[in-house]
């Protein structure tokens, strides 16, 4: 069933306020935070909601259609679940609970490498309708082999992560010890025994894994050794050759995250990809770097009669994404919302989260008399 409201959860914010009381502070914070000052993960938000849209009122409207083509799908809107990982650690079974939801409301859910859930399992739950994002492995046969299950899975889009070639600083994480290598200390023990519902929940789930990675880990790592054999496996840094291997050895959709130049943009082009996604891995790497917002305008308007230009980064809310495509992009990802939606309510919060963003989009679409996505830049009040 895909139609779920929890009218005491009418925004974002409520879904934010009510997940950060249920979660460990550890937790919580290891979902929002961003990098160094968090400069730029504010900024992200802040500049989608400098966009203007221009409605209007006096003229003929059929209605708005949210219905979204993209690589040969048709989505019922063009919002995507973006890659996250250690979702379980965050809430427990929030991978799955996701993915049904998305599959649910027939949207995109990108799996990550380091996400809690294998490429199969996300499979069997979006009946084969998954994306899957792949952090680049140092190693070429763990490459091929990634590869391998997530085409024998069925997975509609790879994703290639070019935003984090290296690992940031994030002063909250590495107090809560879940830097590099993380650690268990007691300020996090306590802040488990007093959130039972996570506690509670976690114990029955089990202890959030690497699932799409553990046949590749050796038994019996602690955190600190299973950090080392991690920071070994990938190579963060894509280039030019890195790239073109994956598009000589994927047969379907390439996407690459993290474009934000226009340098970058032509290079992917030239080597094939179908699409890319302006992203600054939602302002947890580059304090500071621009917004996302920024960029993709200028990228879209550049080349989007040449490949697919999509943003994840900073957005929140069904405006947010209205914002993102009247200025040029074709499709929208997001992360924290959802997880705010699944920390508050648990099993239903994918389900009623989605729902409330597609439902948002729409009141927007009506107001500005939107027929279709497609007619969003005729909104766009140019600044």
């Amino acid at each position: 069933m895909t139609e779920y409201f929890n009218s005491e959860y009418p925004s974002i914010d409520h879904l934010r306020e009510k997940a950060r009381r249920r979660m460990p502070k550890f937790a919580f914070e290891y979902l929002e935070g961003g990098c160094n000052s968090e400069i730029n993960l504010k900024r992200n938000t802040a500049d989608i909601r400098e966009v203007q849209l221009r409605p209007y009122y006096i003229r003929d409207y059929k209605g708005s259609n949210l219905k979204t083509e993209l690589f040969g799908e048709t989505y019922d809107a063009p919002i995507g679940i973006a890659p996250i990982g250690l979702q379980g650690l965050m809430w427990p079974k929030s991978c799955e609970i996701l993915a049904k939801a998305a599959h649910a409301h027939n949207i995109p859910f990108v799996l990550s490498t380091v996400g809690t859930a294998s490429i199969e399992t996300i499979a069997e739950l979006t009946e084969g309708k998954l994306w899957f994002q792949l952090y680049h492995p140092a190693e070429d046969e763990l490459r091929d082999k990634l590869l391998e299950r997530a085409a024998a899975a069925g997975t509609k889009v790879l994703v290639i992560l070019a935003d984090t070639p290296t690992f940031a600083y994030r002063p909250k994480e590495i107090r809560n010890g879940l830097s590099i290598p993380p650690q268990m200390n007691l300020r996090n023990v306590f802040q488990m025994c007093t959130h039972p519902t996570w506690s509670f929940s976690q114990l029955g789930a089990g202890v959030p894994e690497f699932k799409t990675m553990s046949p590749y880990i050796p038994k019996g790592l602690n955190l600190k050794h299973l950090a080392q054999f991690m920071n070994r496996t990938f190579s963060g840094r894509l280039n030019a050759d890195k790239i073109k291997a994956l598009r000589d050895k994927w047969d379907g959709k390439l996407v690459v995250k993290g474009i934000v130049t226009e340098e970058d943009a032509e290079k992917v082009i030239e080597l094939g990809a179908d699409g890319f996604i302006s992203s600054n891995h939602g302002g947890r790497q580059l304090d500071a770097g621009q917004s996302t917002i920024v960029p993709m305008t200028e990228l879209a308007k550049k080349y989007g009669d040449k490949t697919t230009v999509m943003i994840d980064s900073g957005l929140r809310a069904g405006p947010d994404v209205a914002c993102a495509m009247a200025s040029g992009a074709k499709f929208t990802f997001m992360g924290r919302s959802f997880m705010y939606g699944v920390g508050a309510l648990g099993s239903k919060g994918g389900l009623h989260t989605i729902g409330m963003i597609k439902r948002q989009l729409q009141q927007v679409m009506e107001q500005l008399a939107c027929e279709k996505v497609d007619d969003f830049p005729n909104h766009l009040i140019e600044r």
